[in-house]
């Protein structure tokens, strides 16, 4: 079984996803995307292609080691996210081809229902009381929120205020037996960072993601050594090597993004080297129906899984959702608070290719806002 054609299509509201077809016919699709840099990931496939076309689709770990490591320059994001997307796509053939869902080709697995958490507020949350009522009345068990907007290189007492504000907002909607995790985005500095996460401590997050940035990374240690709040992060760490040294600074949740860190195959040996630091992981997955999809297989196989990031009614959705992708949605039905294993081959996800291939037409050029502090220069968004 030979890999045919290699399609890729830019879909609102900011994803790419990729269609991979064999020569007998069976089709596996794939999201190798990084957000806000669809288009450069686009011809980055197009380019790894040239490699896999007329090669047998069914030698996934072959492939990723000839594209991971075939060329001189390795790494990066771009690269990564190109191959997972191909290697997501590999897998979905794979299972089409045996007749089983992935999670059945890792080794079968080990839990029936995976537990997923709603997104509430924006990249500068606002309101939050009547957001988290109606997650909980979806029947939701847990949810995140940005913890802060724009942070100054300093932040003032008011500005902890705010976020202590907003963590007590979703401790009283969410009662002690539901859960809220604080997404930080890299905006606080080491300092401010502590102080966040000792002024939420009291409230119990379930945990408190990327307090650093990735570049600081190496205050890591020093920071879960003064809190006994789980952190989180590795939404932009893209290999096990990446992820070695946050394991050993005492990261509680790690985070990796399958069309990011190198698909199905990489996420799955980073939740295997997470295990034997005693880690948990939540992957971060605010993409796509093939991204979440990739995710859950992953999550139905994996001992030491936590919780699933998904993304029905996130901020970055304008006319868009998911689900206008897709034509069965039944993988995607959260019942209470939940995403329940089916037996759908591969990925367990039937995309709607006219949907697709329509949406392409239209395409989207996303990008991340850049925010500035108010002396002009550049803020972390």
């Amino acid at each position: 079984m030979k890999i045919a054609r290699i399609e890729t299509f830019l879909v609102p509201p900011r994803w790419l996803f990729c269609r991979v077809e064999t020569d007998d016919g069976v089709v596996g699709w794939g999201e190798p995307v990084v957000e806000g840099r669809a288009e450069v990931v686009r011809t980055a496939v197009e380019v790894l292609a040239e490699y896999l076309v007329g090669q047998d689709a069914l030698r996934i770990e072959d492939h990723w080691q000839v594209l991971t490591k075939g060329g001189f320059y390795r790494g990066g994001p771009v690269l990564s996210s190109a191959v997972a997307g191909l290697d997501q796509a590999l897998w979905d053939i794979a299972g089409k081809h045996y007749g089983a869902p992935v999670h059945e080709l890792l080794g079968g697995p080990v839990r029936d229902r995976v537990r997923v958490y709603a997104w509430v507020g924006g990249d500068d949350p606002g309101e939050l009381r009547e957001e988290i009522d109606k997650q909980v009345e979806a029947g939701f068990t847990a949810i995140k929120m940005n913890g802060t907007g724009l942070l100054p290189r300093a932040a003032t007492a008011a500005d902890l205020a705010t976020v202590v504000a907003r963590a007590e907002v979703a401790r009283s909607a969410l009662g002690p037996g539901r859960d809220f995790a604080i997404d930080l985005h890299g905006r606080a500095g080491a300092a401010d960072a502590r102080r966040i996460i000792a002024a939420v401590a009291p409230l119990h997050p379930m945990f408190v993601e990327e307090p650093l940035a990735p570049g600081l990374l190496h205050r890591l240690a020093d920071l879960t050594a003064a809190t006994d709040v789980p952190i989180a992060l590795g939404e932009r760490l893209y290999s096990r090597s990446d992820f070695l040294p946050a394991l050993t600074s005492g990261l509680a949740v790690a985070q990796p993004d399958i069309s990011h860190a190198g698909g199905v195959s990489e996420v799955r040996r980073i939740a295997a080297l997470a295990e034997t630091f005693d880690v948990q992981i939540a992957p971060h997955c605010p993409l796509g129906p093939i991204a979440l999809a990739a995710s859950l297989q992953v999550g139905f196989a994996t001992p030491n899984f936590l919780i699933q990031e998904q993304s029905a009614g996130i901020h970055y959705h304008r006319d868009t959702e998911f689900l206008d992708y897709v034509l069965d949605p039944a993988p995607f039905a959260f019942t209470a608070g939940h995403a329940h294993r089916t037996s759908l081959p591969g990925l367990g996800v039937v995309v709607d290719e006219p949907a697709v291939r329509e949406a392409d037409r239209r395409g989207h050029a996303w990008r991340n806002p850049v925010w500035r502090h108010d002396d002009g220069s550049m803020a972390e968004w």
